[in-house]
């Protein structure tokens, strides 16, 4: 499994499943799953469970990323994820981004765009408070 973005590699390791949030639904892929290409919602999580064991016990723990936007691939049982952004949970500053995330509404709001959906950009700050486990305010 790996997690891409343009500036390189986010993530890579073994994993037993893998869940995202597509623009057709949510998935989740076991090892040996069919080939798939999907796209990714803005402003999403992609959840990594460890590989079990010989003896079927979870070695490691859960990977959460936020996501925002990309492509979700299955091929030769192996997982891509090819983001335009992308941050692990445990790497998520929450304070600098509850501070991001309290900016791109203010600005949205100011130029007429918080009315209708919110923002890719304030999907995005969201999702890195939900993968730091940090509530996300409205999300």
């Amino acid at each position: 499994m790996s997690l891409v973005v343009p500036e390189g590699e986010v993530w890579a390791g073994p994993a037993g499943m893998v869940i995202a949030k597509t623009r057709d639904g949510d998935i989740g892929v076991l090892t040996g799953h069919s080939p798939v290409l999907g796209i990714l919602t803005e402003g999403s999580l992609v959840r990594i469970l460890p590989d079990g064991g010989a003896d079927g016990a979870a070695e490691g723990a859960t990977v959460v990323a936020a996501v925002n936007g990309g492509f979700f691939s299955v091929a030769d049982d192996r997982v891509s994820v090819l983001a335009r952004e992308a941050q692990l949970g445990g790497d998520v500053d929450a304070s600098a981004t509850r501070a991001a995330l309290d900016e791109a509404i203010q600005n949205a709001e100011a130029s007429g765009e918080g009315d209708d959906e919110e923002s890719a950009q304030v999907l995005y700050f969201r999702a890195l408070l939900r993968a730091a486990g940090q509530p996300a305010d409205g999300a």
